[in-house]
C-alpha cells in the first residue's frame, strides 16, 4: 500500500487516480481519503487526483501527537513534496477547507484554484456547541455512539431515512475502524482552535466557495462570510445535500466544482 513517511517517521497513507494537472483533494474531520469515493471517476478524467487519510485515520500512522490545523496543513505538503508537487489545484471539505485556508495564506504559491467545501472562518456559538456536544458524546458515551450520532450532522434526514441500512452497516468502518478516543478528541480541538479570519483578505487565489442551504453542521452562512472576505471568490450554494452533499448528491456537486477547476464559470 502506498505510504509516505513524514519526517517524524509516522506515515501517511495517499491514493493517486488519472493524470494532468494535480489535484489534491482533502477529507473532513473523518480525515478518510476515501470520503471521496463519488468523485474519483469524475475528477481523474481531467486531472491526477490525490488522496489521503490525515495523520491519526484511516491506513495513516496513529500518532498521538498534539493535532492542529497547521500541523495538518504541514502533513499535505509532506505529502505534496514527495510526490514531485509544486503546485495543484485544491479541494476541501470542512477541516479539509481549512486546511486549504492555511496552506493559500502561509504557501501560496503551492495553490493554484481552490474550492472550499461547507467550510467555515471560525467557531461561533454554533459551531462551539455542536462540536462540544460531539466530544461529550464521544467521551461519555464513548466513540461507538458518537459515530451513531454523526449522520445526524452529516446528512439530510431524507437521506438517513432511505440509506439507513448502508449506514449502520458501514459504521463499523468510520474512521477507518480503529477510534482512538485521544486522536480523536484532540482534532475535534483542533477545529475549535482554527481561526484565520482576519488574514482571509490576503488570499488571492481563484476560490470556489461551495455551501449548502441544509448543512447544519458548517451553514451556508460560513460560506457566505468567507467568499465575501477572500478577494476573488465567487459562491455556489447548494439547496440540498447536508454537510456531506458531496456523497449525497454527488452528480451535482461535481458538475459545480468541475466547472470551476477547469476553467468555466462557476
Amino acid at each position: 500500500m502506498p505510504h509516505i513517511t513524514l519526517p517524524d517517521g509516522d506515515k501517511l497513507y495517499f491514493e493517486e487516480h488519472g493524470s494532468g494537472r494535480p489535484l489534491v483533494m482533502v477529507a473532513g474531520l473523518g480525515g478518510i481519503g476515501a470520503y471521496w469515493t463519488p468523485q474519483i471517476d469524475a475528477f481523474s478524467r481531467s486531472f491526477r487526483v490525490i488522496l489521503h487519510d490525515h495523520r491519526g485515520t484511516g491506513q495513516s500512522s496513529r500518532s498521538q501527537i498534539t493535532y492542529s490545523v497547521e500541523q495538518m496543513a504541514t502533513d499535505t505538503l509532506a505529502l505534496m513534496d514527495a510526490l514531485g508537487i509544486e503546485q495543484a489545484d485544491f479541494v476541501g471539505h470542512s477541516t479539509g477547507a481549512a486546511i486549504a485556508q492555511v496552506i493559500a495564506l502561509d504557501h501560496p504559491e503551492r495553490l493554484g484554484r481552490i474550492i472550499l467545501a461547507a467550510a467555515w472562518t471560525k467557531a461561533d456559538g454554533f459551531f462551539r456547541r455542536c462540536f462540544e456536544t460531539r466530544k461529550q458524546l464521544l467521551l461519555s458515551v464513548g466513540p461507538e455512539a458518537y459515530i451513531k450520532a454523526t449522520p445526524l450532522f452529516l446528512n439530510p434526514s431524507w437521506w438517513i431515512r432511505d440509506n439507513i441500512d448502508a449506514i449502520e452497516r458501514g459504521e463499523s468502518g468510520i474512521y477507518g475502524g480503529d477510534h482512538d478516543v485521544g486522536i480523536m478528541e484532540s482534532r475535534i480541538d483542533a477545529l475549535l482552535a482554527f481561526d484565520r479570519t482576519a488574514e482571509l483578505p490576503r488570499i488571492q487565489h481563484e476560490v470556489l466557495v461551495m455551501g449548502v442551504a441544509n448543512d447544519h453542521l458548517t451553514p451556508a452562512y460560513f460560506s457566505e462570510e468567507l467568499a465575501a472576505a477572500i478577494p476573488n471568490a465567487s459562491l455556489s450554494i447548494m439547496p440540498d445535500g447536508g454537510h456531506a452533499a458531496s456523497q449525497v448528491l454527488p452528480e451535482e456537486f461535481n458538475e459545480i466544482a468541475l466547472s470551476f477547476l477547469q476553467g468555466e464559470a462557476a
